[in-house]
C-alpha cells in the first residue's frame, strides 16, 4: 500500500472512509494506514480526521508529483508507471533512456521543471517551475513505419478534449497538433522515435503545456498564451495530465485498430481552427494560398488552392490567417 492508494480511493470516494476498511481494502494495520494519511498531510493535503467515521479529503496542492497523477489516473495502461522530477533538462532525453532499459509503453515522465526541452525544429520549450506541464510518453506501437507519425495529432487531439473538458471549451487545435486558445498557442508537442528498417524500438511524445503560467515574455506575447490568462483561474496540472492520458488511451487504440485516423477525423476537423479559413503554406516547392477543409485519413491537410485544385499537404509549414501574428 502506498500513499497513492490510499489518496486514490479518497479521491473516488469523495466522503468518508473508515480507517477499518482502508487496513482491509490493503491489508495492512491502523498505523500503516495513519502513517501514509501523515505523508499524504504533510505533502500538502487537507485530510480531516472525523472519529468513528475516518478519513477525508477536503483539498490537494497543485502539485505534479508521481502520486498525485497516479491519483487521478483512470486508465489500464497508460501514465503506469510514472516518473516525476522537481527539475530536468529534457523529460523527452529521460524517456528515451528509460525506453532504451526497456520501459513499458504508457511509462511517463514528468517534471515540474524542465530547462532544456526542445520544441519543432530545434526550438527550446522552457517550463517554468510550478506553472506549466512538461512530459513524456513512451509507447512502443505496432503501427507500419510509414504511419507512425499519426500519433502526433492523436495526442494534439487527446490534449486538446482534456483541456475542452476541464478547463475551457474554447480550446481547439492548429494543425498538425498544436493547442490553441484565443488565436494563441498554449501547448507543444514533439515526437522522436528509435527504428531500424521497418521495426520501430519505441516512440517518445513530449508535451508541453502553459497551464498557470502568468506572463510571458515580451517577445512571446503575440503567439503564446496559457490556460490561466486565457480563462481567468488556476487549473490543476495533474489532474489535466491524466485527463489526457485517459483521452489518448482510447484515441491511441483506435489508431492501432484502425491504422490511420478514419476513427478519429470527424472529431479532429471539428476542433480544428484551420478549417474553412484561409491558410499559407509553406512549402519547399513553393509558397501558395488556399482554404483549408480538414485532415485526410492520413492526417494530411487538405488545402482548395485559389485555381480550384484541392492539395494534400504533407510536408512544410502552415500558417494560418490571424493566429500566431501571421496577417
Amino acid at each position: 500500500m502506498t500513499a497513492s492508494d490510499i489518496l486514490s480511493i479518497l479521491r473516488q470516494r469523495g466522503d468518508s472512509v473508515s480507517g477499518q476498511e482502508l487496513c482491509q481494502l490493503f491489508g495492512v494495520s491502523r498505523t500503516a494506514v495513519w502513517k501514509r494519511i501523515r505523508q499524504l498531510q504533510e505533502e500538502g493535503y487537507e485530510i480531516e480526521a472525523v472519529p468513528n467515521r475516518g478519513y477525508r479529503l477536503l483539498s490537494a496542492p497543485d502539485v505534479m508529483t508521481a502520486q498525485e497523477v497516479e491519483g487521478h489516473l483512470h486508465t489500464r495502461w497508460a501514465g503506469h508507471p510514472t516518473y516525476y522530477f522537481p527539475t530536468i533538462g529534457s523529460t523527452n532525453q529521460y524517456a528515451k533512456q528509460i525506453a532504451e532499459e526497456g520501459a513499458p509503453e504508457g511509462a511517463l515522465v514528468i517534471a515540474d521543471e524542465q530547462t532544456a526541452g526542445r520544441g519543432r525544429r530545434g526550438h527550446t520549450w522552457a517550463t517554468p517551475p510550478g506553472t506549466a506541464i512538461a512530459m513524456t510518453l513512451v509507447l512502443r506501437p505496432t503501427l507500419p513505419l510509414d504511419r507512425i507519425a499519426m500519433v502526433t495529432p492523436v495526442i494534439g487531439l487527446a490534449a486538446a478534449d482534456a483541456c475542452r473538458e476541464l478547463c475551457s471549451d474554447q480550446v481547439s487545435i492548429k494543425w498538425p497538433n498544436d493547442v490553441v486558445i484565443g488565436g494563441k498557442k498554449i501547448s507543444g508537442i514533439l515526437t522522436e522515435m528509435s527504428a531500424e528498417m521497418n521495426a520501430v524500438h519505441y516512440v517518445v511524445i513530449g508535451i508541453g503545456i502553459n497551464v498557470n503560467v502568468e506572463e510571458f515574455p515580451e517577445e512571446l506575447r503575440e503567439i503564446g498564451t496559457s490556460l490561466r490568462i486565457e480563462t481567468g483561474r488556476e487549473h490543476n496540472r495533474a489532474q489535466l495530465i491524466a485527463k489526457i492520458m485517459e483521452y489518448f488511451e482510447k484515441y491511441y487504440a483506435c489508431l492501432q485498430e484502425t491504422k490511420d485516423l478514419s476513427g478519429l477525423r470527424e472529431h479532429y476537423n471539428e476542433l480544428l481552427v484551420n478549417r474553412g479559413r484561409e491558410v499559407r503554406v509553406l512549402d519547399p516547392n513553393g509558397e501558395f494560398t488556399g482554404v483549408a477543409e480538414g485532415i485526410n485519413d492520413l492526417g494530411e491537410l487538405l488545402v482548395r488552392r485559389e485555381d480550384g485544385e484541392l492539395v494534400n499537404v504533407y510536408a512544410g509549414e502552415v500558417s494560418v490567417r490571424g493566429l500566431y501574428g501571421y496577417v
